[in-house]
């Protein structure tokens, strides 16, 4: 025990042994020695030397130390010494060093300690790397760590998780697989937030931040073991902005699992997470104090908010997301910081683009914002008071930056918005006593600071953008340039900036100015054909691009002549040759002569080559680290994107190559719009057909309802006749005496048959009316598709055979009428006798039944079958009308066949004529390169070429292939 004694501090005899011997012959100790409080003493003393000899502590030892947590798992002391100690030898930071000594302070602040020089930290960085990286070769060891954080000793369970913290930081993707594959790894991870000591919980979180980066896999985990509901009672319990550095932690944890994750995203918002972050970002009245963790914990929430409604996550899932932000009262929660008072300056920055991207394409968030007025007096409109904060220059740039993001967001997809801005700014809507967006945009565009003109020319240019309904409108607004002198145009004036002389041009020399204003006036004329056509109505203007484009200027200059190429290239894409004098071949034939098709390529072509460029075109956010690199705004980059090709394409193109796609395409249009056409025919033919179809189903069913009650009546006649004969047969067998009473039984049974006989007959009658009417609406139906498929139908045959249908039809229904009217006569005839026979029946009632009332009785049943009869063949000729019916359908499903053939043989048509044009244009170039190589050996011989020989040449192949065609 003196050994241990001179290690731990004891003054032993004789000379002092080197560190390194003593940590020899602690190793050897803790390797040999049985006791256990042998080896725990020496693990103790390792430990108190692991930060001084740090080196050789981890060269020497380390093994040992493994060996100790596989072996001495039953000793919790000695398992937290050899923790310690393999964290003193890994972790870098030395003040990590002394938070494995001495816990964290309930107060969560730490002893400030001097930071080594660069050195030694490099040093010390690279001897930790090495360490770790020798400890995690086995992946059993990481494994062990695993298993002993399920031990609940104090001493055991914190060194182990901040040694596999450091484990972590130093090889992160290496150990975040051992735990991947680890069976409950991540879920043993998981229990330490549950734990109820707050030192563990809170270094569990730094774990868990470590494990989660840039992991997908490890996040998806983590989220599906209730991480979200467990982190967000963490912050609640804490106290939520107004806690401490746990919160901040949580949110960081929060941004792990949800940045860049499609699928905790969504599980995010389908737990309704997204509601329990309102309570976040409710401050009170007073605003005065904002401690430095509050400022950061906002911002990591405001962080939170952005991630769910990111432009980068697909439009769908940020959708829904700002769907449920504007239900649970988040957006105008975060409307109420925005306009609040004694914010500061970083979190109101962010808020602002928070609330941006919370509205960017949700038309129901961008009304909701429209209507959100500051709280002055009088009040103004939100985007009035942001709108003055960006064209103000003493305000920060980043805070200018964050409010030009949101009015681009605001307009975003937002053509009732951008219709809003650009009626501020019209003469029949100007209110003299009140500050409007219109009003804004056009001072920040003609301020002195180059800044404000960039920022408000980008504004205006995406209250245009994809609108040509606004960019017309625009052309409207005229403005005041000084008194006595009449007013101009909105774009005059900017044209003026870039063209004229005087102070104007000294502030339009500012390269940021001329950009923004060429950006604004690119977006403005693009895909607007009356727009170009004011813009080149200027004299001015086109001689001025031409001039610009042709000199050889600086660096700087490189853009603006590639935007002033740009311009003047729209100005020939979208001419409609209105004016005489700028049509699109006189502008082609300009650039030839003054500036050469090749450098006018060359010149548009340095916009994509700049840096500020390729920044730009990476997000919708405007991110600049100082303002001269305002350069280019994020939409502007996909219009020339849009543009260049087309732009290079037209410049290139002949006159002729132009007529003859003009041709092509107008020939297209034309098959197109008789294939359409057809189409419509076709499809309304068809819906006719179908609707005929359901009126022959009609038919069928009902006649099918009349061939059932004929059935009926028939039964029912035949149930007469019998009831007759048994009647008869009374009569014979019995006596005079009785004949009186049968008199009187035959007259009750006529009065029963005569009855039901009239209401037979009556509903027979109405049933009658009702085919009669639908016959006639049929009829109606056959003579509109008769007429109709006359007109779509050029053959007569079809057209004659349908007219003798319809007549066959109509004929048929003339007897039909004429029948039944037959039938209501004899049917009038059959009741004045039965009512005759009844009157003589009472009469003769006293008197005996002789042979002529029994004659009449037999006439009445003569009757009655002949009725019958005359019913059998009303339903034969309704069956004879309805095979009419299905014959004239099946004549109007071969009209429609014959169209649809027309309708094929049209595009075959089409597509052999696109061929043979195509099959043209290939002759024509290959004669083109034919000739070219003819006219340049010619030259080569020295034989001179004569042009105009050339042109006539080609003019007369050309008409020799129209010969041809």
């Amino acid at each position: 025990m003196n050994f241990f004694r001179g290690v731990m501090g004891g003054q032993a005899a004789g000379p002092q042994p080197s560190g390194a011997e003593t940590i020899h012959k602690l190793c050897d100790r803790v390797a040999s020695s049985t006791l256990l409080e042998d080896r725990r003493d020496a693990v103790r003393a390792l430990k108190s030397l692991s930060k001084k000899y740090r080196m050789e502590v981890g060269t020497q030892a380390m093994d040992h130390l493994i060996n100790i947590l596989q072996t001495d798992r039953s000793d919790s002391e000695i398992l937290g010494y050899a923790l310690d100690t393999l964290y003193n030898i890994l972790c870098n930071d030395e003040e990590e060093e002394q938070d494995a000594v001495t816990p964290i302070s309930a107060s969560g602040k730490h002893k400030n300690v001097s930071m080594p020089d660069e050195a030694a930290q490099k040093q010390s960085d690279d001897l930790g790397a090495q360490f770790t990286e020798q400890f995690v070769q086995h992946a059993e060891h990481v494994t062990l760590l695993l298993s002993l954080l399920e031990e609940f000793d104090f001493h055991v369970r914190w060194p182990g998780v901040k040694l596999l913290t450091v484990l972590l930081k130093n090889q992160g993707v290496q150990v975040q697989g051992i735990i991947l594959v680890s069976p409950m790894g991540v879920s043993r991870l998981m229990d330490l937030l549950a734990d109820s000591r707050e030192v563990i919980r809170n270094d569990g979180l730094l774990l868990l931040q470590q494990l989660t980066k840039s992991n997908a896999a490890i996040q998806k985990i983590v989220a599906f073991e209730s991480a979200f509901e467990r982190l967000l009672d963490i912050i609640t319990e804490e106290g939520s902005s107004d806690g401490g550095i746990v919160v901040e932690d949580c949110l960081l944890l929060l941004l792990n699992l949800l940045k860049n994750n499609s699928s905790n995203q969504n599980f995010f918002k389908e737990g309704s997470y997204i509601q329990r972050m309102k309570p976040w970002f409710e401050i009170g009245d007073d605003n005065s104090g904002w401690s430095a963790q509050k400022v950061t914990n906002l911002h990591l929430m405001l962080q939170l908010v952005r991630v769910m409604v990111s432009p980068v996550n697909s439009p769908g899932a940020t959708a829904s997301c700002q769907k449920s932000m504007y239900q649970c009262g988040l957006l105008q929660q975060l409307c109420t910081i925005l306009m609040a008072t004694g914010v500061p300056a970083d979190i109101l920055t962010e808020t602002i683009n928070t609330v941006s991207e919370v509205i960017r394409g949700s038309q129901v968030n961008q009304d909701y914002f429209a209507s959100v007025n500051a709280p002055s007096n009088p009040p103004r409109p939100a985007i009035v008071v942001l709108l003055m904060s960006m064209v103000n220059e003493r305000q920060p740039f980043v805070l200018r930056c964050a409010v030009l993001y949101c009015f681009q967001c605001f307009l975003y997809k937002n053509q009732k918005g951008q219709g809003e801005i650009v009626a501020t700014l019209l003469p029949s809507t100007i209110d003299a006593n009140s500050i409007s967006a219109g009003q804004l945009l056009c001072g920040g565009l003609f301020s002195v600071d180059s800044l404000s003109n960039w920022c408000a020319a980008v504004a205006l240019a995406h209250s245009l953008q994809d609108n040509l309904t606004q960019k017309e409108q625009l052309l409207r607004v005229q403005l005041a340039t000084s008194l006595g002198k009449p007013p101009v145009s909105l774009l005059q004036q900017c044209t003026n900036i870039l063209s004229q002389g005087d102070k104007i041009v000294r502030r339009g020399s500012k390269v940021q100015t001329r950009v923004g204003l060429l950006m604004l006036l690119c977006t403005w004329i693009n895909n607007c054909p009356i727009a170009v056509t004011h813009f080149l109505h200027n004299q001015e203007n086109v001689p001025f691009l031409t001039a610009q484009i042709s000199e050889n200027l600086g660096e700087d200059e490189r853009l603006v002549q590639g935007l002033c190429a740009l311009l003047l290239g729209i100005c020939i894409y979208y001419n409609d040759n209105s004016l005489e004098n700028y049509t699109k071949e006189k502008l082609k034939q300009l650039i030839e002569k003054r500036i050469g098709k090749e450098n006018f390529v060359e010149k548009l072509g340095f916009i994509t080559k700049h840096e500020l460029y390729s920044r730009a075109a990476q997000k919708p956010q405007p991110v600049f680290l100082s303002p001269e690199q305002m350069l280019f705004d994020h939409e502007f980059t996909k219009l020339v994107k849009e543009l260049e090709g087309v732009i290079t394409k037209a410049v290139h193109k002949s006159n002729e190559e132009e007529k003859k796609e003009e041709e092509v395409k107008k020939t297209l249009e034309q098959h197109d719009n008789i294939v359409t056409r057809y189409k419509d025919l076709i499809r309304e033919q068809d819906s006719q057909i179908q609707e005929l179809k359901e009126q022959v189903a009609s038919m069928s069913s009902q006649s099918e309802q009349m061939q059932t009650t004929v059935t009926q009546q028939l039964s029912q006649i035949q149930q007469h006749k019998d009831q007759y004969n048994i009647l008869k047969l009374k009569i014979g067998k019995e006596s005079q005496p009785n004949s009186q009473e049968d008199s009187s039984q035959v007259n009750c049974l006529q009065t029963e048959e005569l009855t039901q006989l009239r209401e037979e007959v009556e509903e027979l009658r109405k049933q009658h009316a009702l085919l009669q009417t639908q016959l006639g609406d049929k009829d109606t139906l056959l003579d509109t598709l008769k007429s109709e498929t006359a007109e779509s139908s050029a053959g007569g045959s079809d057209n004659t055979e349908l007219l003798k249908e319809l007549e066959a039809l109509r004929s048929q229904v003339q007897s039909q009428s004429a029948e039944i009217n037959h039938m209501k006569t004899e049917r009038q005839e059959l009741l004045t006798r039965t009512e005759a026979g009844s009157q003589d029946a009472v009469s003769s009632s006293d008197c005996s039944l002789d042979a002529a009332k029994m004659a009449e009785l037999e006439s009445r049943l003569a009757a009655q079958s002949s009725e019958t009869q005359r019913l059998k063949e009303e339903a034969k000729s309704l069956s004879e009308s309805r095979a009419a019916l299905e014959q004239q359908l099946a004549s109007a499903t071969s009209t429609v066949a014959i169209l649809q053939t027309e309708k094929a043989k049209l595009q075959t048509e089409v597509q052999e004529s696109k061929k043979e044009q195509d099959d043209l244009l290939m002759l024509l170039a290959d004669q083109d390169q034919k000739i070219n190589a003819l006219k340049q050996k010619l030259k080569d011989l020295g034989e001179t070429v004569d042009d105009e020989d050339d042109l006539d040449g080609r003019d007369q192949t050309d008409d020799d292939y129209e010969d041809e065609d």
